[in-house]
């Protein structure tokens, strides 16, 4: 599949994309570990199919030093053991806050509370931002249709 744009060679699309990676520096210091940043944009990435961004942030978390079993249980989070309880919660409010078009009443309050438990008001600021900047860059990969397996690590810095 050829991309229908070529986001890094537009003018508009390049500057876009400079403010939204730059927007996600204000998550790594936010106090999500890096290993649950890489979960959320994994399962995001999943439910949107995007199949660039799943293949870049598999390939991102690998380097990272994430184990291979856990990233294909992604999917599977609720039924897999390899999961803190605070990655479940992680990966509960990112499943909420991915599907709202699909759940009428958006994030529930136990979403919500039970990532609460596990993450501080900076971190879970970080968390409500990383998910809906994955489900940006999601979108615009989807709309414009770019290859899945183009993603080389280190691409974006």
């Amino acid at each position: 599949m050829e991309a229908r744009l070529n986001l890094f060679e537009n003018a508009v699309a390049g500057k876009f994309l400079k403010y939204i990676v730059s927007a996600d520096k204000a998550v790594h210091g936010s106090g999500v570990p890096a290993a649950t940043q890489e979960l959320v944009k994994l399962r995001a990435s999943q439910i949107n199919g995007c199949g660039y961004c799943t293949d870049m942030h598999y390939k991102d978390a690998i380097a990272g030093g994430e184990e291979p079993t856990r990233l294909n249980l992604v999917a599977a989070w609720r039924e897999a053991t390899v999961f803190t309880d605070a990655e479940r919660a992680a990966l509960e409010l990112t499943e909420q806050g991915t599907r709202i078009a699909d759940a009428a009443g958006g994030v529930t309050d136990e979403a919500w509370q039970s990532a609460a438990k596990h993450y501080d008001e900076e971190a879970l600021a970080g968390l409500v931002a990383l998910i809906a900047l994955i489900n940006t860059f999601n979108r615009l990969n989807v709309i414009t249709q770019q290859p899945a397996g183009d993603y080389q690590v280190g691409m974006f810095g």
